[in-house]
């Protein structure tokens, strides 16, 4: 070592050369507290909590940077944490700096009590202070949507006691008053809870909120005054006229809706004064901005998923829509959520059906007069998950989708089509049907939503034998020529008619949307007669191509993701080990026990879903009051699954259920089951006597979630029933497994126990804190 602190190489290529070039400097050691202060904002940003807590405790400079820079907490990520008592400074610090994700999931755990526990006394008033102080903020925070928080705050509320819905709403009203600025979207959202009351005088304020929302600038607020004067001024040309004016301003500033109006209102161009050619161009512009939005991009996200996962989800999702009478567009919106999600955040496979049925929750209440609850969606997944897992995953959707629920769909642009372009309804029906069997393929995606609404329309009037099923006024309305749309037509048949369909375990196939059209509404358009690939390669004058169809999964390889989650042990057992048996992400609403379970375990066990919810005074529905859940609009259909014996009745049993067999044997033999517990798919199941299981081919695979439109369940909580095959054989043989165990898989039913009526079983709501979270709190107990 020289001085200076250099190096002499004392190699032989080096000392052939002289002195002063055989000196080498010695490399500067960098690390990353020698990145300038900026960079190291753009690094610690984006960071989730548990990791910026691990940087604060490497270096002093480090901490300094962490305490002292708001916006290193303002873009922290929260991804599956949820405030609880130990963390609850760490997010409440993060909302005050400007976190969305903090402000949003403290107003969610505050309101459903969720995660932060409070006393008993006054727990409304408390809870709803605090929920509309972190609503607000996130209000605030949401510049670039439109205001969302009066979902969870909408009515129905609470007819008896206090409610936390109503604190809120009150709590935001007095701050509304206080405050002059930054108060537009509040005021929306105010008066959207206050338009969904049947009470005149509540309208009436509604309307006034309305009117003082959009002179603060709120445009969303804007369009629904537009909306609402627009009936009382179509009598006079001239207010016509002006509020014709006003729209295509909502319009020109990036209102949705006032888009879709604006686009249906040219077909009433002349009355407007506008010229052909002039509404031909608004139209033409809406349909030519569509953007096509990759969903392939999913799978490169979520590795173990595949399409057919997808399919079965959405196949699901299209049955529940079905059940409860949502519209086509609550049902696109539901899956745009799904996949937006999908595209940014990791979903275990076991959280698929969890994911589906909260965005089906948030989209209902965002459009929809008639809500999906939060009680009859966790019914409605076999109660496989918790009243607090949907919650949670609530707060984590909007969260990831920043706020922005609605966003164009297919079902916007078709509606634009229909209203401007004179369609039989039959063909009408059909272009529906097809939009909504798009839903299922991710590989249209490809192609724009408007570019999908405009092939779906010329397949439909193709099929229905148009002499010319694309007219010049559709292709100058479009933009789209037919040699445009003849790629994505043929995609659409292909997918739509000609591909294998996915099949369950059962090798039933996966028709929920052809069930949703055969209905008489629809003309049971989706039992029509439909044109070969080669016929319509003929009609549009392509050479045809001979497709290959889409091999989806084998049925073995569906059971690994198909099975219930009762397949391996009961419903108390499961209790402790919920994570295990997740291993399904679709299951189907079902009973939680037989009779005669309920019958011994009633003195023992408390299932009162009163502790399920941690928001006894909010009423999501009627019949809630008592903490039942609400009957769903339809009679539920619960197909019996079986399993091997040997798994179901001759295993060992535990101390528990040593105990019962003694106490109840006698009994148990004497009586047989009114409703089975869904089992877990498998082989050919091997019963005890010689009766077979029948197969419904023309039901989807998800028989249990089917609706009769008359028929309601009318007070108390929604029965399932579980019916055996057709030509099965009530009086089965003995059973001849080897054990001590009642088997009641093979016993006859009793007249005694049919007369005893079947009620829903409420599971108690137990948490702990997840790992992870334990660690960041330990984290900011330092901090």
């Amino acid at each position: 070592m020289g001085s200076g602190g250099v190096i002499h190489c004392r190699c032989a290529k080096c000392f052939c050369y002289p002195t002063k070039r055989r000196i080498r400097r010695r490399p500067r050691n960098l690390t990353i507290l020698s990145l300038p202060e900026d960079v190291l904002f753009h690094i610690l940003k984006w960071l989730s909590v548990g990791d910026i807590l691990a940087v604060r405790a490497v270096h002093s400079q480090l901490k300094y940077l962490v305490d002292n820079h708001a916006s290193v907490w303002a873009c922290a990520n929260f991804q599956e944490l949820w405030p609880s008592p130990r963390n609850l400074k760490l997010f409440e610090r993060a909302a005050e700096k400007g976190n969305f994700e903090a402000a949003v999931k403290l107003g969610i755990a505050y309101l459903y009590n969720e995660g932060l526990s409070v006393s008993d006394e006054a727990r409304a008033e408390v809870n709803g202070l605090k929920a509309s102080r972190f609503f607000s903020l996130a209000e605030r925070l949401n510049v670039n949507a439109a205001p969302f928080i009066w979902l969870f705050i909408r009515p129905p509320w609470s007819v008896s006691g206090s409610c936390c819905k109503a604190v809120v709403h009150e709590s935001l009203r007095a701050e509304c008053q206080l405050q002059r600025t930054h108060r537009a979207s509040i005021l929306h959202c105010l008066g959207r809870v206050m338009s969904l009351f049947e009470d005149e005088e509540k309208k009436k304020q509604a309307h006034d909120l309305f009117e003082e929302s959009a002179n603060q600038g709120c445009l969303t607020s804007s369009y629904l005054l537009w909306e609402s004067d627009r009936k009382t001024d179509m009598s006079d040309p001239g207010r016509c006229l002006y509020n014709f004016r006003k729209l295509r301003d909502y319009a020109a500033k990036g209102c949705w809706e006032a888009q879709v109006s604006l686009a249906k209102a040219c077909a009433n161009g002349n009355q407007l004064g506008l010229e052909v050619k002039a509404s031909n161009e608004i139209v033409c512009q809406l349909f030519q901005a569509s953007p096509a939005a990759n969903k392939q991009e999913v799978f490169s996200m979520q590795k173990g998923l595949n399409d057919t996962m997808r399919y079965i989800l959405i196949d699901w999702l299209v049955e529940v829509a079905t059940m409860k009478d949502f519209t086509s567009l609550c049902l696109h919106l539901t899956v745009e959520c799904v996949d937006r999600y999908l595209r940014r955040r990791l979903v275990p496979r076991y959280r698929l059906q969890l994911l589906g049925i909260a965005c089906m929750v948030i989209c209902t209440r965002f459009i929809s007069k008639e809500i999906l609850t939060i009680r009859e969606a966790v019914w409605l997944t076999d109660n496989t998950y918790k009243y607090e897992d949907l919650v949670r995953m609530m707060g984590e959707i909007i969260s990831a989708l920043e706020g922005k629920i609605r966003v164009p769909t297919v079902v916007d642009y078709k509606d634009i089509l229909l209203t401007l372009v004179p369609v039989a309804p039959r063909t009408q029906h059909l272009c529906s049907f097809l939009c909504e069997l798009s839903l299922l393929h991710t590989s249209l995606a490809a192609y724009s939503p408007a570019h999908q609404a405009a092939a779906a329309l010329l397949l439909a009037r193709l099929m229905h034998g148009q002499t010319q099923p694309w007219t010049t006024r559709l292709w100058d309305l479009t933009g789209f020529s037919c040699e445009d749309l003849i790629p994505c037509v043929l995609s659409l048949h292909q997918k739509c008619f000609h591909d294998d369909v996915p099949k369950d375990y059962r090798q039933v196939s996966l028709t929920a949307v052809k069930q949703r059209f055969e209905d008489k509404r629809y003309e049971e358009i989706s039992q029509e007669e439909v044109l070969s690939y080669g016929q319509v390669c003929v009609a549009l004058g392509v050479k045809q191509e001979s497709p290959e169809p889409t091999s989806f999964l084998s049925a073995g390889d569906i059971d690994s993701f198909l099975s219930s989650p009762s397949a391996r042990r009961t419903k108390r057992k499961r209790e402790n080990s919920l994570q295990e048996d997740r291993g399904s992400f679709v299951t189907t609403p079902t009973a939680e026990l037989s009779s005669q379970e309920e019958t011994l375990l009633g003195s023992f066990l408390d299932w009162s879903l009163d502790y399920c919810s941690g928001y006894e005074g909010d009423q999501e529905s009627e019949g809630e009051k008592e903490g039942d859940v609400t009957a769903p609009s339809g009679v539920l259909d619960v197909s019996v699954m079986y399993m091997n014996p040997g798994q179901h009745c001759c295993q060992e049993s535990s101390d528990e259920e040593a105990y019962l067999e003694d106490e109840g044997c006698q009994d148990l033999h004497a009586l047989a089951p009114n409703t089975q517990t869904p089992l877990a798919p498998g082989p050919e199941p091997h019963l005890c006597g010689s009766r077979e299981l029948g197969k419904d081919i023309t039901t989807s695979g998800y028989s249990s979630v089917s609706a009769s439109p008359t028929n309601s369940v009318d007070g108390g909580p929604p029965q399932s029933t579980s019916a055996l095959s057709p030509g099965s054989d009530s009086n089965t043989q003995p059973c001849h497994h080897h054990t001590r165990k009642s088997c009641l898989q093979c016993r006859p039913p009793s007249s005694l126990e049919s007369s005893v009526p079947q009620q829903q079983v409420k599971r108690k709501n137990l948490s702990a804190p997840s790992k992870e979270e334990e660690n960041t709190n330990l984290g900011f107990l330092e901090l």
